[in-house]
């Protein structure tokens, strides 16, 4: 398993019975998380007494119980990227602490390039992936279909110091924008994809990754420069195992460009033990 175990500003305090308990730069949370399937006890203070703890619904949903006023956004930092992070609707924050380890292995990649990179971000949420791209050198297409969550992002590359590096920032429809770009002749060096587990598209045309996402990386595949040096799948679906997403790009990537494929868990180590909680998947090609 692949560990994001160089923040300093995020901590995975300790987790149980079905949540986790956060630091978030200085703000401690307790959040939901259906993996956490063990009833370890919870010795940690901070589980009775977080600033906000984020209560689920069994009609569905949930809300934030605050025990203090929380800022609007704070920032939290890795290594030189900045982000803003805030309580938001089903219990997330706006950012995923363990893509901290697909963040470095993309920084590394455009760094020790012999030439500029050109950067595909699909389903780019709030940007950590284009921030760290932009921060490392390359130029970068940021895809999503949420006007909201692109917004958010040029917020965070704002913070990070690199909004005025060579970025687009799309909200579209990933699949008709990979369409349109293959019909446009486009090519990238890298390409980075975390596709949702289930959702609608503009339409009303109904996504479930584990039935669409061979015809869609075989698509991406299309967009892959001769001289590619990445492609990266990420998964949070369960249904949809390492081993699967790294067979597709071993059958879809690996025959016309070479390179290598891997695949593992990434997740998060557990504060003051030696235990790790998974966090999702990721599949890799590189050259």
């Amino acid at each position: 398993m692949r560990k994001a175990e160089h923040w300093k500003d995020y901590e995975l305090l300790d987790c149980s019975d079905g949540e986790r308990l956060e630091r978030w730069g200085d703000v401690i949370l307790v959040r939901p998380d259906p993996q956490v399937i063990w009833k370890t006890p919870k010795k940690d203070a901070r589980w009775f007494a977080p600033d906000a703890h984020y209560h689920r619904s069994k009609s569905g949903g949930g809300a934030w119980e605050t025990r203090k006023k929380l800022p609007a956004a704070w920032p939290v930092r890795f290594d030189e990227l900045t982000f803003n992070i805030k309580p938001m609707g089903f219990k997330h924050t706006g950012l995923f602490p363990e893509q901290a380890v697909n963040w470095e292995l993309l920084m590394q990649t455009v760094r020790t390039a012999d030439r500029p990179l050109k950067v595909l971000n699909l389903f780019a949420y709030t940007g950590g992936a284009t921030v760290a791209a932009l921060k490392a050198g390359a130029s970068v297409v940021h895809v999503d279909a949420s006007k909201g969550m692109v917004q958010w992002a040029k917020e965070n590359a704002k913070a990070s110091g690199v909004e005025d590096r060579p970025v687009r920032w799309i909200v579209d429809d990933c699949i008709k924008f990979v369409q349109r770009e293959i019909r446009r002749g486009n090519t990238y060096d890298i390409i980075i994809m975390d596709p949702p587990s289930y959702g609608r598209g503009p339409g009303g045309e109904v996504w479930k990754l584990e039935d669409e996402v061979y015809r869609f990386v075989e698509l991406c595949a299309e967009l892959l420069d001769q001289n590619a040096r990445l492609m990266l799948i990420n998964s949070y679906t369960t249904g949809l195992s390492p081993s699967v997403m790294q067979y597709i790009l071993s059958v879809l990537v690996q025959p016309k460009l070479g390179g290598t494929v891997s695949s593992s868990e990434i997740g998060l180590p557990v504060a003051k033990t030696d235990r790790v909680l998974p966090c999702g998947a990721t599949a890799i090609w590189k050259k």
